[in-house]
């Protein structure tokens, strides 16, 4: 009897239940879940990212004109996936961040940036804003703004970035 019952012993040591194979897939079902999002392609960092960087540009133009006393205009180029922030004589303004260069930013040639494409720009159907002394924007003709709307898309994201009229608020949608 004893040879048996260690035979019976060592053979269902060295094997597993069905309750354990299952629960084993199912702890690896929810890490492959969990897992999923975060290998995703970037698109969706990326257009975020973009998008506050124009934000951020945008408010700095707005500050730039109250601090200064004078008009800061932000031009946009979809067409070449870029826009740039001048002062009132056309020139660019400096990065404050970067010591060299201007506030000059082309998404087709930034690595960064490589999926955000500028989809639309429309400040009352221009592609410029311009912010006077107080902070209020203006569409490209020097009429005050009453819509706007930048569309940034990166693979099946899309995000609208707005300037409201007369506050010159921005806001990422």
């Amino acid at each position: 009897m004893k040879v048996m019952d260690r035979k019976i012993c060592s053979y269902s040591a060295g094997a597993f239940t069905l309750i354990e194979v299952l629960m084993v897939v199912f702890i690896m079902a929810i890490g492959a879940l969990l897992a999923i999002p975060m290998i995703s392609s970037g698109a969706d960092f990326q257009l975020r990212a973009a998008a506050n960087i124009i934000a951020a540009d945008l408010e700095y133009a707005k500050s730039l004109a109250i601090t200064n006393q004078d008009n800061y205009l932000i031009i946009f180029d979809a067409a070449n996936e870029s826009y740039e922030l001048q002062d009132s004589n056309s020139d660019v303004v400096a990065d404050p961040v970067r010591a060299s260069g201007g506030i000059s930013v082309d998404f087709a040639n930034d690595s960064r940036f490589r999926q955000v494409d500028i989809e639309t720009v429309s400040f009352d159907s221009t592609d410029t804003v311009i912010f006077d002394y107080l902070g209020a924007p203006y569409n490209g003709d020097f009429d005050s703004l009453s819509s706007s709307s930048i569309v940034l898309k990166a693979g099946d994201h899309t995000v609208t970035i707005t300037v409201a009229p007369v506050t010159g608020y921005v806001t990422i949608e």
